[in-house]
């Protein structure tokens, strides 16, 4: 790697070790599709990537539905001009497949063998290189439309490929070579043990963070299994920043998501107030309040590593530092009122 190192842990069995925060690139994938984050310079994207890299961040997580590919090919250009032995690890996701006809409609949940097949090598090519380090499933199969980002399993058609069916292949793709490590996102801790009894679980990768606590009991599953855990949205898409604002949500594009989620409207008043209770811990902490955030989501039992986005390079400054913020008991229990009180997302407070 070519910048100094974050504290690092080991991905579960993998054999690799990562540091505890990771380049997440949905919010660089553009617009023009139906989970963009509206228009983004791909000069500056490439550069946070770069920035991020150069400040220890050993990892980037991309899904090839992000940009209807368009992230997978920024990520294979900002790592191209690394030495190989310089160059992240790179995670990517399958499952997610879209219309080229229609790319604004919702992509569809698909893992059928053929689909994957043809999602790894267009992925390989686009990433531009022979294998993948992590390769996940997006979300469980269910034939329809992913309508709304983050928001459960939905209803599943008569041709939803089984789980069963689909993590062999993935277990497949692993034995061929094609990929280092393979891992589940969005997958319930029931859906995890039956892929456990097929081949192991390397890695999980669900939602978590102050506002959105529900996936305890996923991440319980992994800590009994020798499994790795990387947490997605541990700033819950911005929220817990800090630098988010009532007035700054009114003005989100229409070609961002965000601008029509719970958590950017209905929800905001509560979102707002948990993170002003964060201001304090922070200031005592000389860190940013996106810093303490991600630091409560990394004292959580269990957790490897969290990923975080950035669109241009000076975001990635305001959360680099995290993994270093050590949080004490006290901090965790101010934490924990602060999440109670202000009445923000679900799930539990404390560990």
């Amino acid at each position: 790697m070519t910048g100094t190192p974050l504290p690092a842990l080991p991905l579960g069995t993998t054999g690799m070790e990562i540091s505890r925060l990771g380049f997440g690139s949905w919010a660089v994938s553009g617009s023009g599709w139906q989970f963009g984050w509206g228009p983004t310079d791909d000069a500056e994207s490439i550069a946070a990537i770069r920035h991020a890299i150069d400040s220890g961040v050993n990892w980037i997580d991309t899904a090839a539905v992000y940009g209807l590919g368009h992230s997978e090919e920024l990520v294979g250009k900002a790592v191209a001009p690394l030495p190989e032995g310089e160059r992240p690890y790179l995670f990517t996701k399958a499952g997610l497949v879209w219309d080229p006809d229609n790319p604004t409609a919702a992509p569809r949940r698909i893992m059928r063998p053929d689909s994957v097949r043809r999602e790894i090598e267009d992925s390989l090519r686009r990433l531009g290189v022979e294998r993948i380090d992590l390769y996940q499933v997006h979300w469980p199969d269910t034939g329809e439309s992913l309508e709304y980002v983050g928001e459960g399993n939905g209803p599943v058609s008569a041709n939803a490929t089984p789980l069963e069916e689909y993590w062999q292949v993935m277990a497949d793709l692993k034995a061929e070579g094609k990929v280092r490590a393979i891992g589940l996102s969005n997958h319930s801790p029931e859906q995890l043990a039956a892929a456990e009894r097929i081949s192991h679980v390397d890695v999980v990768q669900p939602p978590f963070s102050a506002i959105r606590r529900s996936a305890a009991d996923e991440i319980a599953w992994a800590h009994a299994h020798g499994t790795g855990v990387i947490v997605y949205s541990p700033l819950q898409s911005g929220l817990l920043t800090g630098a988010f604002s009532a007035e700054r949500a009114a003005t989100l594009p229409a070609d961002d998501w965000r601008a029509v989620h719970s958590d950017f409207t209905t929800g905001l008043p509560a979102n707002l107030r948990l993170v002003d209770a964060l201001r304090p811990v922070a200031q005592r902490h000389g860190a940013t309040v996106a810093e303490i955030a991600l630091a409560w989501v990394l004292a959580w039992p269990g957790i490897t590593g969290a990923i975080v986005g950035a669109r241009k390079p000076g975001q990635v400054d305001g959360w680099i530092g995290a993994g270093s913020v050590r949080l004490d008991a006290s901090d965790l229990a101010e934490i924990a009122t602060a999440i109670t009180t202000s009445g923000a997302g679900t799930g539990p407070a404390r560990h």
